[in-house]
């Protein structure tokens, strides 16, 4: 009952505030790098395992673990110096992590703005005996270049009463930019319509649900706010952990046997012609922590599901997967470069 009265309900939807307020705008015709990283609130790196994943850990074996994953995330990222971020499983105050607020971290390393969404929040997550993960505070950030204003949307979730409660209450978090009417390519006859905007969205979909039922769902919730936005004329592109696979991308690593988590299969059905599906065959962008990595490819369970889906006024320059090894995630980060038609 004490679990139970402190669930985390947030409502459908919700203003999510950007901090600093900025007044630069994104430019048609003009390469913009979006870079996707489930950082796996900085506790995943290539030394750890994880107990639902078919493995033994809950957490690193000390603070200063965290940190220097941490660190080296931010890095990574000033070293490449994206336009646009989106960070899943940043953690804000959680045991998992050592207590250690992640996102004000991200946020005050990063020359721009920033948009934080709760997508978990549970006082004591009772499993796995006796090592309890216990209090979780977590979600998505987006960080960039510009301003704009930003929203919470939440997900169906497939789990029930008491269930429930220790699941992660999933969401978008939408960020709206106003786009600058003037871009390098004058000679097109497209104008976009008055107060065209590019909507990005940050995701993390179900990952453990029985029969991916919730996976389904939430794709479909997706599918048509995506269409939705483009009939206003806007740009839209959603990115993140999708917990699926593009369909053209199902058999480039074979599911071996996996009691734990199998990947779904994104239905682009859903979403009409001429839409993007765009993700990297070359590299997984996620590893099973059924146990520590080490290096060999032969030896662990791949998947790619991290990637973008990209409205058809969006032009997809290129799409990598930066193969970092997982020295500090158990995802790879993704670089999405793509301009405004």
């Amino acid at each position: 009952m004490w679990l139970s009265s402190r669930e985390y309900r947030p409502d459908d939807w919700e203003v999510v505030e950007v901090i600093p307020a900025l007044s630069q705008r994104p430019v048609r015709f003009q390469p913009i790098e979006l870079y996707s990283w489930n950082i796996g609130y900085a506790s995943l790196d290539a030394k750890q395992d994880f107990f639902m994943d078919g493995g033994e850990g809950v957490r690193p074996a000390y603070a200063r673990n965290v940190e220097e994953n941490m660190w080296a995330i931010q890095a990574y990222f000033s070293a490449v110096a994206p336009d646009i971020i989106f960070l899943q499983e940043v953690d804000v105050n959680s045991k998992r992590s050592y207590g250690v607020n992640q996102a004000d971290y991200f946020s005050e390393t990063w020359k721009g703005s920033s948009a934080f969404a709760l997508n978990f929040k549970c006082p004591f997550v009772p499993v796995p005996f006796p090592h309890f993960i216990g209090k979780v505070e977590s979600g998505l950030l987006t960080l960039n270049s510009y301003g704009g204003t930003a929203e919470r949307i939440s997900l169906p979730s497939s789990f029930s009463w008491p269930e429930r409660i220790a699941q992660l209450k999933r969401c978008l978090l939408v960020q709206r930019l106003p786009i600058q009417e003037n871009g390098n390519n004058s000679s097109s006859d497209f104008v976009p319509p008055p107060g065209a905007e590019l909507v990005l969205v940050n995701l993390h979909l179900e990952a453990f649900d029985t029969g991916g039922v919730g996976r389904t769902a939430q794709t479909r919730v997706l599918a048509e706010f995506l269409k939705a936005e483009y009939a206003k004329g806007n740009y839209v592109i959603a990115g993140g952990d999708f917990n699926q696979v593009f369909p053209d991308l199902k058999d480039v690593f074979p599911m071996q046997k996996n009691d734990y988590f199998t990947p779904g299969i994104v239905d682009d059905s859903l979403f009409g012609e001429d839409w993007i599906f765009a993700a990297d065959p070359s590299a997984p962008s996620c590893r099973s922590l059924d146990k520590p990595y080490d290096g060999s490819r032969e030896n662990h369970e791949f998947y790619i599901i991290d990637g973008f889906i990209l409205s058809p006024n969006v032009e997809l320059i290129s799409v990598q997967t930066q193969d970092l090894d997982f020295k500090n995630s158990d995802h790879n980060p993704v670089k999405l470069t793509f301009s405004l038609k």
